[in-house]
């Protein structure tokens, strides 16, 4: 009789476990992946700060036509999103075959290099139709980058994160897209006051892009210092062979083609609620609703500070309870409550206004408290880097970036401008059916080849022997089986 190589349950690593110097590494990689995540967070609210002097210099040709003009910068907001596919198609294997924290220090450099050099754009004005072009241009090697930051970013900080833990861990990296979010938003509403209208259309809107090089320095120089994973290290070390990337993809979305739809239909509400409330509403609130500028910014600055108050408070009860339950809360939310808070933001009082966004942002809070930990756990090691950047890019690309654009254009169409609230009870529907197809994944472990929380690892867990068919197929389970099997690290025998 050959021997049976029977597949071991990979161990529930506990905070408590942890040695000061494992403590202390976890904890410098979620740093790490914070910062690089609030520089792209930082580029984007501060193109949505900033859309209103941008749409104005760069796309405010001969004719003069102001609502054509908002149209094409959303527009160019959006390109930056239909790249971002690209990215996670290359960035994702390369993090799979040869480290998370190589493709985190490219992606840091080409995003926050493409961010500085908008802000030394000539305009239109100066150079014609050549200054559109540059603009997309950047954006597009923006989005290039940021197709492989933030996967590679929650991917790197959900393995190094205690498993018992990774819901508090994981959500420093959305508190550092708040972060991200509320310094663009604090600096661009203070630039404005302090050198008014006429002074940001005259080049103060420069500035925060270029305070993005000073940002990138800082986080290069924290990423250079980090170590890949032990969950991915020791697939790496145990693993027979190192497929192509070209390879590894095909054999991603062979085997894993139901995980990607889950994530994708997930992230369709993420982004949609993500960029109506903290890029669009900006532009919204004062281009379509007629708002006072400086009063819309700062409804949408104080509730972003109360967002990053209990964005920790989440993820930590999302340790206790699960994922799922907070999930669901806030798809239902989204699904019953989106309309009517946009009638409150219609009102157009201070206080009207600041509710409205509010309920908007509890349930965008409870959902991004617990994605860094949750989609991760979508995938095994050896796919995990593409997986989540291929569905999650592909989501954003055609539902987050044209977020804006779309509503834009339906409301010049409709008059309609209650179309928003109507865009993200829809994406609530179509969020709410994936998440009701997500396994619990809380305390489950991401080392090894299964899917965390998956039927395959749950019966590991139980000391049961997996039967594989085929390398990169859904292994088979036979308890106390004699069928001489050696388990590979993807499942297979």
């Amino acid at each position: 009789m050959s021997n049976v190589a029977v597949y071991e349950p990979p161990p529930i690593t506990s905070e408590i476990d942890m040695t000061v110097a494992e403590k202390k590494t976890a904890r410098k990689s979620v740093a790490g992946s914070a910062i690089g995540n609030a520089i792209e967070w930082f580029d984007y609210g501060i193109y949505g700060y900033l859309l209103v002097y941008i749409s104005d210099l760069f796309f405010t040709f001969d004719d003069g036509n102001a609502a054509l003009a908002r149209v094409m910068a959303l527009g160019t907001f959006a390109v930056s999103f239909l790249v971002r596919p690209l990215g996670g198609f290359i960035f994702g294997p390369l993090g799979d075959r040869f480290g998370r924290q190589k493709v985190l220090v490219l992606t840091i450099i080409l995003i926050s290099g493409s961010t500085a050099c908008i802000g030394l754009l000539p305009t239109y004005g100066s150079i014609g139709f050549m200054a559109p072009v540059l603009l997309i241009a950047l954006r597009a090697i923006q989005g290039f980058s940021a197709g492989g930051e933030y996967a590679g970013a929650a991917v790197f900080m959900a393995e190094h994160a205690p498993d018992n833990r990774r819901g508090i861990y994981g959500c420093f990296l959305e508190f550092g897209t708040l972060v991200g979010f509320s310094g663009a938003a604090i600096l661009c509403t203070s630039l404005t006051l302090v050198v008014g209208e006429d002074g940001m259309t005259a080049g103060w809107w420069r500035l925060p892009f270029l305070l993005t090089a000073l940002m990138g320095v800082l986080a290069l120089w924290m990423r250079r210092h980090l170590h890949d994973p032990e969950a991915f290290t020791e697939d790496v070390e145990e693993a027979v062979e190192h497929p192509s990337a070209l390879k590894a993809l095909g054999n991603l979305l062979k085997s894993y083609p139901t995980q990607i739809l889950k994530l994708i239909g997930f992230v369709t509400l993420l982004n949609v609620a993500f960029y109506l409330v903290l890029t669009y509403m900006p532009s919204y609130l004062s281009a379509t609703l007629g708002h006072s500028t400086a009063q819309a910014n700062f409804s949408l600055v104080l509730i972003q500070l109360v967002m990053i108050a209990v964005i920790v408070p989440f993820g930590a009860l999302s340790d206790k309870i699960g994922r799922r339950p907070l999930l669901i809360t806030a798809s239902i939310g989204f699904i019953v409550l989106s309309v009517p808070a946009m009638m409150l933001i219609q009102l157009g009082t201070f206080w009207s206004q600041l509710l409205g966004i509010g309920i908007l942002g509890l349930f965008l809070v409870m959902l991004i408290s617990t994605i860094s930990a949750t989609l991760p756990a979508l995938f095994p090691t050896r796919v995990r880097y593409s997986g989540f950047a291929i569905g999650y890019n592909i989501s954003t690309a055609l539902f987050g970036g044209t977020a804006g654009m779309f509503n834009e254009m339906l409301i010049n169409k409709t008059g309609n401008v209650l179309m928003p609230g109507w865009y993200l009870a829809i994406a609530g529907v179509i969020g709410l059916i994936s998440v009701l197809t997500f396994r619990e994944t809380a305390g489950r472990s991401l080392r090894g080849n299964v899917v965390p929380g998956s039927d395959d690892d749950l019966r590991i867990a139980r000391g049961e022997e997996l039967i594989g068919t085929k390398t990169g197929s859904v292994p088979t389970v036979g308890a106390g089986t004699s069928t001489n099997t050696t388990i590979g690290k993807d499942g297979s025998s």
